[in-house]
Order: structure tokens, then C-alpha cells, then sequence
């Protein structure tokens, strides 16, 4: 049976492709897969092998006007040029549309953190059940050592050493990193893992559970973050990155050790961490006005 040209079909098979032959994440996958379905979407009925770049700058720009990101856009037009990468390797096709195009840029805009006190403040709660246990234990090692979500909720038991306070972090590209773990972190650690058993599902390997004694779900996190932070009294919208942001930017205003902080955050490029010492300038900007009597203006 000759395979189809259908465009959902050639899209089909190249999310497979990303899954089973680069090993992709399922969660960078469904990434593509919406960026993708994006595309068709914008062709509406013309083929894949009928577009041109002429087509692609319209979808770019149409998508721009709608208020998607430079850096959005960026990331799509990757996704589509892997896409005729993978049509060029597999399926015959001779060109590329997307091949040169840029996305627009966007302002660079630094993430939010939360201050010292704020982080403090937002992990000061009483862990007197099960689940307050739990979220301490999850808050306490997202700020201790800057894991991304998907990171956290895939940790497993045995990615733990108390006996060095380390965890061994599967990252990005099935990358890993040993990542110190700070004493707060480790008390929490100690004291979920001697409730964990009373919730654990026969099968189940994940570190922290929820209330049917599965895997936590990534949705749950940032809910359960996000109420926290409320309840706390901290008026900024705390999800996980921002614990990861605020994690590199103190660790950083500490230490002052680009190259540390990016080992421990994952980054493969260091220009991905120095926007990090934009957000140290500006700390040093606020205690130099606060405090240097040349910056004080006089009355």
C-alpha cells in the first residue's frame, strides 16, 4: 500500500520520526506537533510541496499580527524547517520554503523573580499533611537547585544522594547533571520520603505523588505553586520557572560564577545564563542608589 501524501499524514510521520528515531521528549514532540499543525493550518489547502518561501514570510507575518513573539516564531520556523528536512530526507522533496527566513525579533524581556525575602516568605508554610509535606519538599528543591518542571516531576527515588546532598537531574537532549541540593531542601526531602510509602501505587517510580498515589502531574504543580504564593501573600505570579529563575539570579548575586550557574541550570550555551547578570545589574543598581553617597540626590 503506497504511504500517503496527505499533509496530516507527512506531519504524522514526522512526529513519530522525532519520537522514536531522536528520542525526542513526548513533551517537546506536542511542541511540535502544535507548531506543526499550525502550519497546515495557515496552508489550508495547498500541499506541502507547493509552498514557497513567498508563502511562509505571509504565515510569519500573519501570525506576528496576531501578537505572536519573535521568539514564538522563531521556534516555529525551526519546527517547519525540520519538517522538509525530514520530507527532503524521506520523502523526496527538493527544497526547503523556510530555509533563510528569520523571525522577527522581540524586545528582550528579563524574567520575573522573586526577591530573597519573597522565596523565604513563600516557603515558610506549616507541612502538616501528606500533601503540604509533599510541596514543601517539591518548592524547597525547585529553589535549592533550579530544575525545570518536567525535570522535577520526572525524578525518581533514587536520583537522591543525602549522603552528598546531591540529585542527578535528566535535562534537556537526555542530558544529565549532578545538582548540590541545599540543607533546607534535604530536611523537607527527608521528611516526604517518610510519608511517601502510605501513598505509593503498586508500579509507580516517580518521587513525588499525588493524592491516588500516581505521578504528580506537571498541572498540579503550578496550580498547587501558584496557591501557595497567594496564600503567602506574594502578589507576583509564582510559577515554576520563576523558583528557577530566582534560584540562578541569587545564586548568582552570591557567587557571581557565570559558568557554575549554567552547569547547574542545564544551559549548553552560556549566553542562554548571562541574562541572568542583567538581573544581577539591576540589584546592583538598587543597593548602589540606595546606599553610595555619590548616587543620593541632595535635597
Amino acid at each position: 500500500m503506497k504511504p500517503s501524501n496527505a499533509p496530516s499524514s507527512l506531519a504524522a510521520d514526522y512526529i513519530f520520526h522525532l519520537a522514536n528515531e531522536r528520542r525526542l521528549s513526548p513533551l517537546t514532540c506536542e511542541s511540535y506537533s502544535r507548531d506543526i499543525a499550525a502550519l497546515l493550518k495557515l496552508a489550508v489547502e495547498t500541499p506541502l510541496n507547493q509552498l514557497r518561501i513567498h508563502h511562509i514570510r505571509r504565515f510569519v507575518a500573519q501570525l506576528h499580527s496576531k501578537g505572536l513573539s519573535g521568539r514564538s516564531l522563531a521556534r516555529m520556523l525551526s519546527a517547519w524547517r525540520g519538517l522538509y528536512n525530514y520530507l527532503a530526507r524521506d520523502h523526496g522533496y527538493t527544497h526547503n520554503p523556510c530555509a533563510g527566513l528569520r523571525a522577527p525579533k522581540s524586545p528582550k524581556t528579563l524574567p520575573h523573580v522573586l526577591s530573597p525575602d519573597e522565596a523565604a516568605k513563600l516557603l515558610e508554610f506549616p507541612a502538616n499533611n501528606l500533601m503540604t509535606l509533599r510541596d514543601k519538599a517539591m518548592f524547597e528543591l525547585f529553589y535549592s537547585s533550579g530544575l525545570r518542571l518536567t525535570e522535577l516531576i520526572n525524578l525518581k527515588p533514587e536520583n537522591l544522594d543525602f549522603s552528598d546532598s546531591t540529585v542527578l537531574i535528566h535535562g534537556k537532549g537526555d542530558k544529565t547533571r549532578v545538582v548540590p541540593i541545599g540543607s533546607q531542601a534535604i530536611q523537607a526531602l527527608r521528611e516526604w520520603m517518610k510519608q511517601r510509602e502510605t501513598l505509593l501505587k503498586p508500579g509507580e517510580s516517580a518521587l513525588f505523588l499525588s493524592r491516588n498515589g500516581k505521578g504528580v502531574s506537571s498541572r498540579s504543580v503550578s496550580q498547587r505553586l501558584k496557591i501557595r504564593a497567594l496564600q503567602q501573600g506574594i502578589s507576583l505570579n509564582v510559577h515554576p520557572h520563576v523558583l528557577r529563575h530566582s534560584f540562578a539570579s541569587h545564586l548568582l548575586q552570591s557567587s557571581a560564577d557565570l559558568r557554575a550557574v549554567q552547569e547547574m541550570l542545564g544551559h549548553a550555551s552560556i549566553s542562554t545564563t548571562q541574562i541572568y547578570t542583567h538581573l544581577d545589574f539591576q540589584h546592583l543598581t538598587k543597593v548602589y542608589d540606595a546606599t553610595h553617597p555619590r548616587a543620593k540626590k541632595k535635597d
